[in-house]
């Protein structure tokens, strides 16, 4: 099946935003065994959307269009596509109704620019929206099936996932299951982790399973994509794989799938009926905010101190902190996660502290120290990197967070990692 992402608006076409919508769609089609043959991004304009829709009917049998959707005068798509199928506009009353209950529920009135949301190309067919006002739909553009869906990411998402794939799938006549299992890893960078499994496709049977990267610093996810014609042919094909991949990468996995670092630092938290207090210097709170905006975080994380200045840090401490007046160190990272936990009664206390070299007009670098108390032992780490400021601060968000996982799960904390000067 030939296959065209047709993106629109003006925002995308000058750059002022970025497309990630475009990487997920053509990512997520992939995964499913689905491939993308075009890409096309085309601005507010009838003219030139009509035109793109017609050169993208006359070669691709499915066009997923993205964006255009919403209740503005620059959202154009379903005014295009009936023009463009030779068809008119009429009013879904259902999905004015959605529209509607949507405010209702919100204690609002809807705005009478958002019927234009409920107007839909004669013939069209509704993809639901379960999350937003826009409604996608698909239809017939000159022999070929096109798809609207949403320009809002989160919106987008779900109707790729949920109905456009498998709608797709259903047409090419597939019946084939596609599975994509991720490893999260942090620690370890590209090259390295690419001759750790050297051959680890050779362990599927046939050559099944496929290996893949993407590095998002700090973290790299391991992919591991195969097809099968039965779930128990999935997972015939991909337990050894999985089993050699988690042997190999060892510590260095900090979460799978969907599952995320700080979701498992709360998961371990949680069975062991903990709670933690940070303080953080230089990553102005961002460990803290990670865990807070994860499920239940809340009621877990009992206090976080931001703040670059290590007077106050001691303050925010406790008036029992023993610092000795050493400076940013291990030492005073480790007294200050000790007696914060005391001070707020919290079963573990992660502090986190940078000291970036002098020069700062260079990518030079920075040390980072972090302390770590939960009543039983005390555990420092200290780790210098080299780069710019942005790539220390979060280096340091993500050791904080990886060496507290890795206390809580009895894992070495002090096992080097490839972004680290040895």
């Amino acid at each position: 099946m030939r296959i065209e992402l047709l993106c629109t608006g003006d925002e995308i076409l000058t750059g002022k935003t970025v497309n990630t919508n475009y990487s997920h769609m053509a990512r997520r089609l992939g995964e499913a065994g689905l491939t993308v043959s075009w890409g096309t991004t085309v601005g507010d304009n009838r003219d030139q959307l009509l035109s793109a829709f017609h050169q993208a009917s006359g070669r691709a049998d499915a066009v997923i269009v993205n964006g255009g959707l919403g209740p503005t005068v620059d959202d154009l798509s379903q005014e295009v596509a009936a023009v463009a199928a030779g068809v008119e506009l009429e009013l879904n009353e259902g999905w004015l109704e959605r529209i509607q209950h949507y405010y209702t529920r919100r204690g609002r009135l809807m705005p009478p620019t958002n019927q234009k949301q409920a107007m839909l190309p004669q013939g069209a067919v509704v993809i639901d929206n379960p999350v937003g006002t826009a409604c996608g739909f698909y239809m017939t553009i000159n022999g070929a099936c096109f798809f609207f869906t949403p320009g809002v990411p989160r919106e987008m998402k779900r109707m790729i996932d949920e109905q456009v794939i498998p709608k797709l799938l259903e047409m090419c006549g597939s019946k084939v299951l596609t599975r994509l299992k991720r490893f999260h890893t942090f620690g370890i960078g590209e090259s390295r982790a690419d001759l750790i499994l050297a051959g680890i496709e050779d362990i599927g049977p046939g050559g099944s399973v496929k290996l893949g990267f993407q590095s998002h610093y700090p973290q790299l996810e391991t992919k591991l994509a195969v097809q099968a014609t039965s779930v128990e042919d999935l997972r015939r094909k991909l337990a050894p794989v999985e089993d050699a991949v988690r042997q190999r990468l060892g510590n260095f996995i900090i979460a799978e799938d969907d599952q995320t670092l700080e979701g498992r630092v709360l998961d371990a938290l949680r069975k062991a009926r903990g709670t933690l207090s940070t303080i953080e210097m230089f990553t102005g709170g961002s460990i803290t905010a990670r865990l807070l905006h994860a499920e239940s975080g809340g009621d877990i994380v009992k206090l976080g101190v931001a703040s670059r200045d290590l007077t106050q840090l001691v303050d925010a401490a406790g008036p029992g902190t023993q610092y000795t007046g050493t400076g940013v160190s291990c030492a005073t990272a480790v007294a200050l996660a000790n007696s914060l936990r005391g001070r707020t009664g919290s079963t573990h206390a992660l502090v986190v502290m940078v000291s970036l070299d002098a020069d700062r007009e260079t990518e030079s670098g920075g040390d980072i120290h972090i302390g770590m108390a939960n009543g039983a032992a005390s555990i420092a780490r200290h780790a210098r990197m080299l780069g710019s400021r942005t790539w220390i601060r979060l280096g340091a968000i993500e050791m904080g967070l990886d060496c507290l996982r890795r206390q809580l799960y009895g894992l070495p904390v002090e096992q080097r990692i490839d972004f680290e000067v040895h």
